[in-house]
């Protein structure tokens, strides 16, 4: 092989590479809850001084409170920084002036949302309970309305999301939250899977209609190692435990829930063949937290660092942020934030088994 031909093989295969390590998206759109919200819940005012808006949230990386559930960057802000993009606004921050902010995209998560519409919880009695009524179906409603703002017809649509990377979720979490504090059995709530599962698929149909080529569809995390779940459903049953603490039964309603997402995206890919619809394992992605926490340096796997005292630091009376709740003194040893939502260093590990694409199927 002489040198002229040498050259030309580096030349191709090193531009191959550059093309690739430079392609990404230049643009992302995220609904769900508030494992996705930076701030609509905040701007909507739906609850009265949410401790949300108050420190030690977000004393980690912004240093201030940004509606954030968490002490710093969610998984959302992680996989934004990966591509170069500027942190998701809240919708509800934009909306007056949408043409000017949704240059890089828009975030529709709210903290709290379901993805069944809020009538139907009314309708079962439990409705008092939602942080808000901004369900998916609305959050959809929203990004109608941006969209109407940046694009008409199909073909500057096309053009406008071809880059687009959308987040459907993580959503349903909290469909289960709401009727499983309310004193609901997993057996009762195991009727409601195909629901939300449906209401989900639904979502994600209706994005790629609108132009959507890329769709990340997060399933659920294993809740069943969460401290309020473990708290809540402590048992004397050592039996209803795993070796690492967390409550067996739980966790398998999770996996019960992303084995029926699965099996409904794998007939969604087949309807749209020519859109990346992409499964995302929040579950396996989050597992190492709480199976191996010493191996990513955490001291307390089970257990909130920001909480009013009990077994896992969570106290439904003193909650994070509210009186007599104290906060770890280092975050970032810890997996779990304020007993329902995760830390900083939870949320990066999370989001870089997503973008490496160990925890992505097709990888993202």
């Amino acid at each position: 092989m002489n040198m002229v031909t040498l050259f030309f093989l580096f030349f191709c295969v090193h531009t191959r590479l550059s093309a690739s390590t430079s392609s990404g998206y230049d643009k992302i759109f995220s609904f769900g809850d508030s494992i996705a919200d930076t701030g609509n819940l905040l701007h909507s005012g739906a609850l009265a001084n949410p401790v949300i808006g108050s420190l030690p949230y977000g004393e980690t990386f912004f240093n201030h409170p940004t509606g954030r559930c968490s002490n710093g960057r969610l998984i959302i802000d992680f996989i934004a920084e990966k591509y170069g993009l500027p942190y998701l606004p809240p919708y509800l921050q934009v909306a007056k002036s949408l043409k000017s902010k949704a240059k890089h995209g828009v975030n529709f998560a709210v903290a709290g949302a379901t993805a069944l519409d809020a009538q139907f919880f009314y309708d079962q009695g439990i409705g008092g309970i939602l942080w808000t009524n901004d369900s998916l179906n609305i959050q959809l409603g929203w990004f109608k309305r941006l969209k109407s703002s940046m694009c008409t017809t199909k073909q500057e649509c096309d053009s406008y999301f071809k880059r687009s990377l959308f987040m459907m979720g993580e959503i349903g979490g909290n469909d289960y939250n709401y009727a499983f504090f309310l004193g609901g059995t997993i057996t009762k709530l195991k009727r409601m899977v195909p629901l939300v599962v449906e209401t989900i698929i639904s979502a994600t149909s209706i994005v790629i209609e609108e132009g959507a080529k890329e769709v990340v569809v997060p399933g659920n995390f294993p809740i069943g190692c969460s401290a309020i779940y473990l708290t809540l459903f402590e048992t004397q049953n050592k039996t209803a435990y795993d070796g690492n603490g967390c409550l067996k039964a739980y966790n398998a309603f999770s996996k019960y829930h992303n084995t029926q997402l699965k099996l409904a995206l794998e007939t969604l890919r087949q309807k749209y063949p020519r859109v990346r619809i992409i499964y995302a394992d929040y579950y396996g992605a989050a597992k190492a937290l709480f199976h191996i926490p010493h191996h990513l340096r955490l001291e307390n796997a089970l257990s909130a660092c920001c909480g009013g005292g009990g077994p896992y630091n969570f106290n439904n009376t003193a909650r994070c942020g509210h009186i007599g709740s104290k906060v770890c003194e280092d975050p970032s040893t810890y997996s779990n934030w304020d007993g329902v939502h995760l830390t900083e260093t939870a949320y990066r590990h999370i989001a870089t088994g997503l973008l490496d694409g160990t925890f992505t199927s097709p990888p993202i």
